[in-house]
This record gives C-alpha cells, sequence and structure tokens, in this order.
C-alpha cells in the first residue's frame, strides 16, 4: 500500500477522533486543545493532497486566530479561573498529547514529500506535478490575473464591512462612556494640573464644657 495513503488513513483517524473528544470533554481547555488538533491534522490532510494554501490558510486563520476568539469565550464564562490555575499542572498530559501528535503528523508529512520528490530528483525528464505547477503558485497566478478585478472587489467589500461594523459600535448610547480624540489633543498642560493651597496648621479645638462631657458620656 502506498505510504501517502497510509498517512491519509492515519491524518482522518486522527482528526475524527480529537472531533470527537471536543465535543465530549468536559474541560472547556481540553476542548480547545483538541479542537487546535483537529484544525492541524485537517490542515496536514490537505497539504497531503496538494493544497498547500488550504492547509496553511487553516493553520493561519482558524488556529491563530478563530482560537483566539474561542479562548476569549472560554475566559467569559462561569469559570472558576483561580482553581483552574492551581491544578494547571493536570492539563499537561492533555498538551503533551496534543504536542507528541501534532510532531508524528509532521514528520510524517515531510516524510510523505520527501518521498514524493525523489524520483523528480533522480529523473530530470520526470513529468510535471498535476497542473504543470505547485498549487500555491497556480493560486497566486490565478488570482492577480484572471480574477484579479474580482478578488479586489471582495477586498473592497470586507473593507466597507468591517468599516461598517466599526461605525455601527460606536454609535452613541446612554449611559455608555465614550472618548472624545478631538478633545483629547487640544486639552491645555494647565488644564491637566491645578495648583491646590491647602492650610497646614488645623484650627484650634475648644474645650468641651462640663455639661457637654456628660452628654458625650
Amino acid at each position: 500500500m502506498d505510504f501517502a495513503l497510509l498517512a491519509f488513513y492515519a491524518f482522518a483517524t486522527a482528526a475524527v477522533a480529537s472531533a470527537g473528544a471536543v465535543i465530549s470533554v468536559r474541560n472547556p481547555v481540553h476542548a480547545a486543545l483538541f479542537l487546535v488538533l483537529t484544525f492541524f491534522t485537517v490542515a496536514c490532510t490537505w497539504i497531503l493532497a496538494g493544497a498547500e494554501f488550504l492547509g496553511v490558510a487553516l493553520i493561519l486563520v482558524y488556529v491563530g486566530a478563530v482560537m483566539v476568539l474561542f479562548l476569549f469565550v472560554v475566559m467569559m464564562l462561569d469559570i472558576d479561573v483561580a482553581k483552574m490555575r492551581e491544578g494547571w499542572v493536570r492539563f499537561l498530559p492533555v498538551g503533551l498529547l496534543v504536542a507528541v501528535v501534532m510532531l508524528v503528523e509532521m514528520l510524517a508529512l515531510i516524510g510523505v514529500k520527501a518521498r514524493s520528490a525523489v524520483p523528480f530528483a533522480q529523473n530530470a525528464a520526470a513529468p510535471a506535478p498535476i497542473g504543470g505547477e505547485p498549487n500555491t503558485i497556480w493560486l497566486a497566478h490565478a488570482l492577480f490575473t484572471d480574477f484579479l478585478l474580482p478578488f479586489e472587489v471582495a477586498a473592497v467589500i470586507l473593507t466597507i464591512a468591517v468599516i461598517a461594523a466599526v461605525m455601527l459600535t460606536l454609535r452613541r448610547r446612554v449611559g455608555a462612556k465614550h472618548q472624545d480624540p478631538a478633545w483629547q489633543t487640544s486639552v491645555r498642560a494647565r488644564d491637566r494640573i491645578r495648583m491646590v493651597s491647602v492650610p497646614t496648621e488645623h484650627p484650634p479645638v475648644e474645650p468641651l464644657a462640663a455639661g457637654d462631657k456628660e452628654g458625650k458620656a
């Protein structure tokens, strides 16, 4: 059986197992670690299939950005963070397991790519890859030549959407505090510091009368 096919079966099994662990474990930190392993395994599967751009984009976008949002949600939940910090050693086995599996997957992927590149290195007349060029080069060439206008239009639409989302969140609400950058930059030094003369001597205290002492008692 081909080594690449064995690697694909191993990656698929690891992805299904880690995805099942995401929805089955009780600890949110363990779930986040298994979700990282799921994304990484699927990315390795795409790279193995020749879609290098999709694999790298999955790691950069989902593992690097979406997982940060997931962790923010986990931090905002009603969780006893102090108790979790006290027993942080119990998360070490799961973290080591995820790290070891990711290392094995990277080594297997490197091995598959190295075995597939041996015939091309030995024989200069070997046929070119499918499509005539690697996936990343073909995608970049297609985006910036044939699909340049749709690509730029999509970029403009996404930029407008981001600006609109920011403007919607900046609308004035009753009871909400807002900053005024124009007022902050135009403030003067004498408006920031005010010198106040505070008397150092306290006024003399009059002694209490006998009746006042009895009333106080």
